[in-house]
């Protein structure tokens, strides 16, 4: 079972070329295309395949923005640390230099 979570998934109906255009979507995009696909779905009247094809899309398209926001959250806990930091030494001779 652990190798399930490494092993490419053989029915994906995905191409590499959807697949690297998603991998290089800005936030933004990636929301609003994953907004569509959950409503898409929502909407019903898709045949077995289309709602898996809009599903799989829309788990591709998360994945993108949840890394993305990660990136961004791991540069905010940068910057903090980094003014707590600035803000221990202030008006001590360590800020000097």
């Amino acid at each position: 079972m652990a190798n399930e979570t490494n092993e490419a998934t053989p029915a994906s109906s995905l191409t590499d070329k959807e697949r690297e255009a998603i991998a290089q979507m800005p936030y933004e995009e990636a929301r609003d295309k994953l907004i569509q696909a959950v409503q898409s779905l929502e909407a019903g009247g898709l045949n077995l395949d289309q709602s898996m094809r809009q599903w799989e899309i829309g788990e591709a398209l998360a994945k993108r923005a949840q890394s993305l926001l990660g990136e961004v959250r791991a540069k905010l806990d940068a910057a903090q640390a980094e003014q707590a930091t600035a803000a221990n030494t202030a008006g001590t001779q360590d800020n000097l230099a």
